[in-house]
């Protein structure tokens, strides 16, 4: 049973699943903490002072029978915070992707030969594979 549940891990990839949930939640928090600690102070320069997360247009206040006041309301500071959270996040998560992960150069450019289908370097005028004269 235990060979049945290793084949299982690493047939059916769970366990690279499992590794790059791990290492995603990591990253996560590391971006946050850029995004938290490092960029948001200095964009706060930027933004205006106050609790302008707490910016609501009210819709209604209604008043229960204990006195309790209680709003119903569109919080657009709230959602203006979270387009502006979300703006920094992709950006540093974009920054870090582009950074870490390079793209592969292209292989040299190649042809068919017409006899026999097989690949050839573009500059080539024989064909390795069957000998016949490309053009």
């Amino acid at each position: 049973m235990l060979q049945e549940f290793k084949a299982f891990l690493t047939k059916s990839n769970a366990l690279a699943l499992a590794v790059g949930v791990i290492i995603g939640a990591a990253t996560g928090k590391v971006v946050s903490g850029v995004v938290d600690d490092l960029l948001m102070p200095i964009i706060g320069l930027i933004l205006p002072a106050g609790d302008w997360r707490e910016a609501k247009f009210v819709l209604r206040t209604v008043t229960d029978a204990k006195g309790k006041v209680t709003d119903s309301a569109i919080a657009y500071g709230h959602l203006i915070g979270t387009i502006i959270d979300f703006f920094f996040i992709a950006l540093v998560v974009f920054l870090i992707t582009k950074a870490l992960i390079k793209p592969a150069p292209p292989g040299p450019p190649t042809k068919n030969c017409p006899e026999c289908m097989e690949a050839i370097p573009a500059e080539a005028r024989k064909c390795k594979a069957c000998g016949s004269v490309v053009a």
